[in-house]
Order: C-alpha cells, then structure tokens, then sequence
C-alpha cells in the first residue's frame, strides 16, 4: 500500500451483511468512488456464514482489482484466498499473522490510541497501523485517537495510517493531511445511499 498524496478510503463492512443485497451496494461504491481496500469486518463466530459473505464481497472486490482483507480470521483468509487480514489485539498477533500468511499478505494492526502499540506492530511487520476511534464510535476501548497522534506518527514514522471510526466531514478535513487511509465503515452503510454519503466525506479531503 503505497502512500498516496491524499488519503486513501480503505471500506469497512458493517458486522453483518445481508448476501442477497449487499455485495450489489459494494459493487455501487467500488465503480463510483476510488477504493483503496476493504475489510470484512464481520460480527460472530460462523465460520460458515463469514465464509458465504468473505466469497461474495472478494468476487465483487477482485472483479475491478480492489484488495480484501478479513478482521482477524488468519486461517479463514489464507483458505478463502483474500489479500490478507486486520488484527484487532493492537501488535499482540502480528508476527504470527506474517509467518502463517507470508511477505506478499497485507496485516494491518488496529492499535486504538497507542503510538506505542503502533510502534511495535510495525517493528513485527504490520503493512499498516489503524489508530481510532477519531470521533464518536464504539470502537475500541473508548479513548479517542487525536490529531496530535496521526501528526506525530506521520512526521515520525514510515508505516503507513488509518484513521477509523466516528470520522465526520469536519473529522476528515482536518485529518487529511496527516493520515494515508480513512478507514469508513458506518458512517455510509448506515445511509440510504451509500455512495452518497461516501463522496460527502471524501469531499472534505
């Protein structure tokens, strides 16, 4: 994942999707909006039901070239043939996630609000760092990722950056120039139309 000059939208699926209408919306916002990468960031333990959802979004997704990562399932990913994973435990499962999925795997680290858990998942060979929740979310343990935070860590550090949860047109203007993706996920599913509320964002960038 290279860094851009402006931020990159990596999309977030919701925890549950509905397979009879949902990889149609993807396949709307990946053909109307430039998409970085997405996420299956899917609630449960189903392995079957995450397995049916992961095949129909990676149709969608490779179809026009776009990477799909699955939240914390290493094995699912490996088996179902995705782009790699997302780890949630901030460095804890990274180096591991590495040796089971390769060099060529995209790993990402979800570090909350911790430059130090940033720090430490990309010594372990994480492609990418998510800080957040950048505004009103319940991700995470509740405390929120600064601007100081994103500033600092894009001055400082050559691993790329996420910036996810809460994100608000006010949110993204202001991160802009400090972050390498804008990880949105709610913030447009929860819309009537999704690629609408996607371009309100990315407006601001």
């Amino acid at each position: 994942m290279d860094t851009p000059e402006q931020p990159q939208i990596y999309l977030i699926t919701p925890p549950t999707i509905s397979l009879s209408t949902f990889p149609t919306q993807l396949g709307r916002v990946l053909d109307g909006a430039e998409i970085a990468c997405i996420r299956m960031a899917l609630g449960g333990n189903d392995e079957d039901a995450i397995a049916r959802a992961a095949d129909a979004c990676r149709e969608v997704a490779h179809a026009r070239d776009v990477a799909l990562v699955i939240s914390n399932h290493v094995l699912l990913a490996q088996r179902l043939g995705l782009d790699g994973v997302h780890l949630d435990d901030a460095a804890r499962s990274v180096r591991a996630a590495r040796k089971e999925l390769g060099a060529d795997a995209i790993v990402g680290s979800f570090c909350g609000a911790s430059s130090h858990d940033g720090m430490t998942a990309g010594e372990a060979g994480a492609d990418y760092v998510a800080f957040g929740p950048v505004g009103a979310s319940a991700l995470g343990d509740g405390s929120t990722a600064e601007k100081d935070l994103f500033q600092w860590w894009s001055e400082m550090i050559e691993v790329p950056v996420v910036a996810e949860g809460g994100l608000t047109p006010k949110l993204v203007r202001e991160l802009s120039p400090h972050t390498d993706f804008f990880g949105i996920g709610d913030e447009i599913w929860s819309q009537e139309d999704p690629l609408a509320a996607l371009k309100a964002l990315t407006d601001e960038m």
